[in-house]
């Protein structure tokens, strides 16, 4: 995700400090349910306790549509391909979406209760079994509520989008809502034939049926809730190619065409993305530039949701989450300077170093020597920022801390660890914990001191952490 205006600058952030601290303490992981029959209705996130469910492993969700975009009537059926993790008398899903009418387990009529803020619960007539696989379908339908920010949002065209983070997919479908279980994600959209409609990963069908349109998209590699969507549009569309056969497809909004420009950089950028990180870690490639006065965009995978203010350090941005936050995602939401640290780093820094000829190291003691003495700058931790405060010192002090990082390091050794750290992560969960011990293999310099004054810290770094390497004298 990146944010707009004045968060792209850091000018914003003593003001955000100030309303975010109020929430500084951490919630305390949820219990496990004590019944041993029922999977846990929550896994205890240390900011989002009721997020995600016990019980069972998701491997698929094929998720279908119908949706007016006159009435913002919304029809759906999910079905969820899973795997038990122990006999389940009864399970949750999350989901917050329309009126649910029916569900089955294995085809069998199973009873339902909605609960709480996105707890659907689901007493299934024959328990599924440790070990064993089964299908939940779920049927629902009403008015997909305006939820910017959170989910399914109204375009000012007249169509729709779903963006959010850390929680949108349960505004339009229900899933296990957690870091912690990544699958994959077919969608079969139908609209009116003179809409379009755009998703993850690659388009495997666009059929008219009298005044009908079904569009179908599928993603080959797991992803998480949040970096799932649908847009639905009158668009124009970029078709992109990189060298290596990799297609690129890109829509654009009536009004957001101005964006075109900078799309069609998407081959340089994640050929400026692969050298750095590896492989481009996805199918298909692209962006959906929406008509809606959203204040971020955000790294949907394979396809990001860009704002209208969108610029290309955004994009640059957005394209760095494919590696870090999409391929390699967090464990739990402490862990989000993982995906926000990075991204940070790779559109303000390495970017304009490499691609514009900036002299970064003198943007990196520019920025210190404004902030050094400002207590509130360094009040968020980068490590564990707090929940509510997610999204704030990621942003403007991620990568000074990566900078730095790097500095202490040198080029070789903190690139290499990167490249490594990514390929070793792929497509699974990693911690900062996990990036820390990680990096403190690739060298014989103890980094505690260094890791523990930039990351766990709530005041500025001791000078010699501030100037490591390169950056002293």
């Amino acid at each position: 995700m990146r944010l707009s205006g004045l968060w792209n600058t850091g000018r914003a952030c003593l003001a955000a400090i100030l309303a975010l601290t109020v929430a500084s303490a951490v919630t305390q992981p949820a219990i496990a349910h004590a019944d041993p029959f029922v999977g846990a209705a929550g896994l205890g996130d240390p900011y989002y306790p009721d997020d995600g469910n016990g019980g069972y492993d998701v491997g698929h969700y094929d998720v279908s549509i119908d949706y007016d975009p006159s009435s913002h009537e919304l029809r759906g059926r999910t079905r969820i391909d899973a795997t038990a993790t122990q006999a389940l008398r009864a399970f949750n899903l999350d989901y917050a979406g329309p009126e649910v009418a029916m569900v089955s387990v294995n085809n069998l009529p199973a009873g339902f209760d909605r609960n709480g803020e996105h707890e659907l619960t689901v007493t299934p007539l024959a328990p599924p079994l440790p070990g064993l696989p089964f299908t939940v379908t779920v049927d629902y339908a009403g008015v997909a509520e305006n939820r910017p920010g959170e989910g399914w949002t109204y375009a000012d065209s007249g169509g729709a989008f779903v963006a959010g983070e850390p929680h949108s997919a349960t505004s339009w479908y229900p899933l296990n809502d957690t870091p912690l279980d990544k699958a994959t994600f077919t969608l079969h959209a139908t609209v009116p034939a003179d809409w379009d409609v755009v998703s993850n990963g690659l388009r495997t069908a666009d059929t008219v049926a009298g005044d009908r349109r079904t569009v179908s998209w599928e993603s080959r590699r797991p992803s998480l809730g949040y970096l799932t969507t649908v847009a639905i549009d009158r668009f124009e569309y970029l078709e992109q190619r990189r060298a290596d056969g990799t297609p690129l497809l890109s829509a654009f909004a009536p009004a957001a065409t101005h964006n075109r420009e900078d799309e069609e950089r998407l081959p340089e950028i994640l050929d400026f993305a692969e050298a750095l990180y590896g492989p481009y870690p996805f199918e298909a490639a692209g962006g959906i530039y929406v008509d809606a006065d959203i204040d971020f965009s955000l790294e949907t995978q394979t396809r990001p949701i860009y704002a209208p203010w969108t610029d290309l350090q955004t994009v640059v941005h957005e394209i760095a989450h494919q590696w870090w936050g999409d391929s390699v995602s967090i464990r739990a939401w402490p862990d989000i300077c993982l995906n926000e640290c990075f991204a940070s780093y790779t559109a303000d820094y390495l970017w304009p170093e490499r691609m514009e000829g900036v002299d970064v190291d003198a943007v990196y003691r520019e920025t210190i020597a404004e902030r050094r003495d400002n207590e509130r700058f360094w009040l968020i931790p980068l490590a564990n920022p707090g929940p509510g405060q997610e999204f704030s010192s990621v942003y403007y002090r991620g990568p000074l801390f990566l900078h730095a990082l790097r500095a202490q390091l040198g080029d070789a050794v903190f690139f290499g660890a990167l490249r490594e750290f990514i390929a070793a992560h792929s497509y699974d969960n990693a911690s900062m914990a996990d990036l820390r011990a990680f990096v403190q293999k690739k060298t014989t310099t103890d980094l505690t001191g260094f890791f523990h004054a930039w990351l766990d810290s709530e005041t500025v770094p001791p000078e010699e952490y501030l100037f490591p390497g390169a950056l002293r004298g």
